[in-house]
């Protein structure tokens, strides 16, 4: 399963990046570039879902770009992962 959710994307001055998904509660990323920042974004909201999932927990809606304000030096990107549900399949 495929599952999209929006990431806000601050760039400092050094030319890192800190972020966070304003759905996914407690959900933040950092890296020294974009490379790095998306790879953790990706890392961090993979694993976010997995304990939800594992948990039981609905997951959040997906915010809309308009309900979203960015600050200067920010920008939204959507972030996808690969979930693979396993539970249920006899193999």
């Amino acid at each position: 399963m495929t599952i999209t959710y929006p990431a806000i994307f601050t760039r400092h001055e050094d030319g890192s990046y800190e972020g966070y998904f304003p759905d996914l509660d407690g959900c933040v990323f950092s890296g020294k570039d974009i490379d790095e920042a998306i790879n953790s974004a990706i890392e961090e909201e993979k694993n976010w879902i997995a304990v939800e999932l594992e948990e039981d927990n609905g997951l959040p809606y997906v915010s809309d770009r308009e309900d979203v304000e960015l600050e200067e030096n920010q920008f939204w990107r959507d972030i996808a992962v690969i979930i693979h549900m396993t539970e249920g399949w006899d193999e």
